[in-house]
């Protein structure tokens, strides 16, 4: 067997390879005339950091509802185009802004240090995007799923509660991915969500209306999360920046589906941003202070005791793209870049890393003990498992309620499971020695550069296509390791380039203390028709 697949193993690569090339030249013939852009951010509210403008709006330079009005105004015409916003309050959130100027008014500078101040009130004013499948009180929770049109929310997810805490004031929902488990968001009750610098092509999933409102300068931050690289690949494609904490950092809760428990330490929220200085901020006011305990954020990064281990590719995983020379070339760039900082930069490859898809589908069948995809299907827990198969066939009369990937995913996970327990067990045997050989790689000073999709942002439905080039991102949650998404320019098509910036457990501070690095050096989020 072992002599019949090293034989077999190159001519499946060329027939790989030829397939990939064969569907990009179809989408690219079937696109080439169809694409517009958002326009061109120009109001200098809407280019500030979230940090900046509260600070603004607490020195009263700017007053709360001027900047709301903005961003409300920005969401409205960028919408349009997009249709990333799914739901909004915007008299509600006018109405907040007011009533906070009005207090602000009422108060003397001292008095406003002392209650609103930089620490206790961080996002002070400051207009906040919200993820659809978060519980956002009397606001829709569907997921994407058609059942659920008349669900509304009855509290907030703990993160939310925690933002609002901090001073921030939500105003628009984002679209999702049905069921939060594809990785373009699309779906039967909002649409689908196109990308800002490129309407013909996607935005990424679960969390692809977060990352594209927020590259339009309709937000500025975002709440997302991410069990298979949700937060990463929608920044990644909108050309944000976003984290996937270390586990247990931020809490989990309060959004639908959940993981199961024996899952969700795969599962991260995170925050989403336009600018990096925004990074550290908004994962202390997710996490809250008692999570915050096990990490380091406010400890200082000296570039010269930072190792970088740049790993180029996955070295040749079946049924996954080749990644874009643009790719590797800008890997190799933002290296060379944080080697002139002073960080010691050397180029590795991890052959095992061509087994990320096994190991993550390993973990989440062998550990999720909660409820079939195609039950969650129904709209609820506990609810009566979908047919898929049936469903499958009223897809293709155009009569489905769900959406492709959804049903496919409902088939798989209601059949696959239990057939491949074997192979689950052993792929887990080698993940475990993994992420001891990554995590002894790193130490407690290093940081892994690895590209974040093997493509900028595909053309829709793309992925039915190449429903595995999310392996590049599903290795980390599956390692259970925090990871930093950084933009990095645009390509020569116009499409946002970016990278995976990887530490070991509980050194966030190491990747984003790099991102924010690599956004002085390259420039982070690119406007909008600006280049």
């Amino acid at each position: 067997m072992g002599t019949l697949y090293k034989v077999l193993y190159p001519v499946l690569c060329v027939v790989t390879w030829v397939f990939m090339k064969i569907v990009d030249a179809l989408f690219g013939f079937y696109y080439k005339n169809e694409h517009r852009i958002v326009s061109q951010v120009t109001d200098p509210i809407l280019l500030q950091p979230a940090t900046v403008l509260a600070d603004k709006i607490r020195s009263r330079e700017y007053r709360a509802e001027d900047v709301m009005s903005a961003f409300i105004a920005r969401a409205k015409e960028v919408n349009m185009v997009v249709n990333a916003i799914v739901g909004e309050q915007y008299d509600k959130a006018l109405r907040c802004a007011q009533g906070l100027d009005a207090t602000l008014d009422s108060l003397t500078k001292e008095q406003i240090e002392q209650d609103y101040s930089q620490e206790k009130k961080p996002f002070l004013g400051v207009p906040l995007s919200v993820k659809e499948a978060f519980g956002w009180a009397g606001m829709s929770n569907t997921s994407g799923v058609v059942s659920r049109k008349p669900i509304k929310a009855t509290t907030n997810a703990p993160v939310l509660a925690n933002l609002i805490e901090a001073g921030a004031i939500p105003f628009i929902q984002t679209n999702v991915s049905e069921l939060c488990m594809w990785f373009e968001s699309s779906n039967y009750v909002y649409g689908c969500t196109n990308n800002a610098y490129n309407s013909s092509r996607m935005v990424g999933g679960s969390s692809g209306g977060e990352g594209c409102i927020i590259s339009t300068g309709a937000s500025v931050i975002g709440i997302g999360s991410d069990v298979g690289g949700s937060i990463r690949m929608p920044c990644f494609f909108n050309g944000i920046f976003g984290h996937k904490g270390s586990v247990g950092a931020i809490d989990n809760t309060g959004q639908w589906p959940i993981a199961g428990d024996q899952t969700m330490d795969l599962l991260a929220t995170g925050p989403m941003c336009r600018y990096a200085s925004d990074l550290i901020p908004s994962v202390k006011v997710m996490a809250g202070p008692e999570r915050l305990k096990k990490l380091k954020l406010d400890t200082q990064v000296d570039f010269k005791n930072l190792r970088v281990i740049s790993v180029p590719d996955d070295g040749g995983s079946l049924f996954v793209s080749s990644v874009d020379p643009q790719l590797k070339d800008i890997q190799k760039r933002a290296a060379e870049y944080l080697k002139s900082a002073g960080a010691n930069v050397t180029d590795k490859t991890i052959s095992k890393f061509r087994l990320a898809l096994d190991m993550w589908a390993a973990c989440m069948n062998l550990a999720d003990k909660g409820p079939r995809f195609s039950e969650l299907m129904s709209g609820q827990e506990g609810g009566k498992n979908v047919n898929c198969i049936k469903e499958l066939f009223l897809w293709m009369i155009r009569m489905s309620e769900h959406t492709l990937p959804a049903i496919v995913l409902g088939i798989v996970n209601d059949f696959l499971p239990q057939r491949t327990r074997n192979l689950d067990l052993k792929a887990v045997e080698v993940l475990d020695k993994l992420r001891n050989e990554i995590i002894e790689l790193l130490g407690t000073d290093g940081v892994l550069l690895y590209p974040s999709h093997p493509k900028p942002a595909p053309y829709h439905s793309h992925p039915i296509a190449t429903p595995f080039n999310f392996a590049y991102t599903c290795l980390f949650n599956a390692l259970k390791l925090p990871v930093t998404q950084c933009p990095l320019g645009l390509s020569k098509e116009g499409l946002p380039l970016g990278i995976q910036i990887v530490t070991a457990p509980n050194n966030d501070h190491l990747s984003l203390a790099v991102a924010l690095r690599l956004e002085h050096g390259f420039g982070g989020w690119v406007n909008p028709r600006s280049n």
